[in-house]
């Protein structure tokens, strides 16, 4: 196929797009539906997801390289033999990184809840692997890290590659900006502006992440859990408006990691190119 890329983000917005339609026409979108669809939100979520980003990255795993491509995909989600360091990053660092920039935002450290630690960290650890799923991180995943990151590192370098990654995942998102319930509020240009900004910020830490860990697709759905996680558990622990209004902490905390992170390996992100990661033959977007 003599452009691979373009057809995997054609398939995956469409078939993402299309999934999401009874949820963004219904009374709690643009109303264009008469029923009330708050209800089955998860699920039409669910099913996006798996529509969208994960069966498009098997299609075109399999359109591109065949049997080889899909089984090598499998491998690198459950690619879990990396150090234990990089485990801790993105269960307890990523965290730390979105506490420390939700305590510089104005009452947020005046409005902590010390008696919401415990349930929060409860939640934390036993639903953190139900929102794995529930919450994209699986089935996003093994399409933008699985399929489309090494392809566009190959084409593009590192930073110029999760820049567009990055750029397209975030503009993924925007039937969702219809939706007054979603948990990113009023949608406008602004907003989404703000919300590409922060989608190229955590991809560029991802980015560094994965590839420092052999190219495991799991390691990327371990720090996008740790991100919804942790961005959530903030609502409960600092409930000042500045925190509870959006989405400001995770921006201020992967934002300065991210440019850190560029600084620091000078644009590289950690990458080495791996020849055996995805065909070699691949040359066109």
């Amino acid at each position: 196929m003599r452009h691979p890329l373009v057809s995997f983000f054609a398939l995956a917005y469409a078939l993402t797009w299309i999934a999401w339609s009874p949820w963004f026409l219904s009374e709690d979108g643009v109303g264009l539906l008469p029923y009330d669809a708050e209800g089955i939100s998860d699920y039409l979520n669910t099913v996006a997801l798996i529509v969208g980003p994960t069966l498009s990255a098997f299609i075109m795993a399999g359109v591109t390289e065949g049997r080889e491509g899909v089984r090598r995909l499998l491998r690198r989600i459950v690619l879990w033999r990396v150090g234990i360091g990089w485990y801790l990053f993105v269960l307890v660092g990523i965290s730390a990184i979105i506490v420390l920039s939700t305590l510089v935002l104005p009452g947020a450290l005046a409005s902590f809840q010390a008696s919401a630690v415990p349930s929060t960290v409860l939640l934390y650890v036993v639903a953190g692997p139900v929102f794995l799923f529930v919450g994209g991180p699986v089935f996003e995943e093994i399409g933008w890290r699985g399929f489309a990151l090494p392809r566009l590192q190959r084409l593009y370098g590192p930073l110029v590659g999760t820049l567009i990654l990055g750029a397209l995942w975030g503009l993924w998102h925007l039937p969702l900006f219809l939706i007054p319930s979603w948990d990113t509020p009023h949608g406008s240009l602004l907003d989404i502006a703000l919300f590409v900004i922060l989608a190229v910020s955590i991809a560029i830490v991802i980015t560094w992440v994965i590839n420092n860990t052999k190219d495991s697709v799991l390691l990327a759905i371990l720090a996008h859990g740790s991100i919804n996680s942790a961005a959530v558990s903030m609502y409960a622990l600092f409930p000042a408006p500045a925190v509870t209004g959006g989405i400001a902490n995770v921006g201020i905390g992967f934002g300065v990691a991210a440019l850190l992170t560029v600084a620091l390996t000078r644009g590289r992100l950690g990458y080495r190119q791996q020849v055996s990661a995805v065909a070699g033959n691949e040359q066109k977007m």
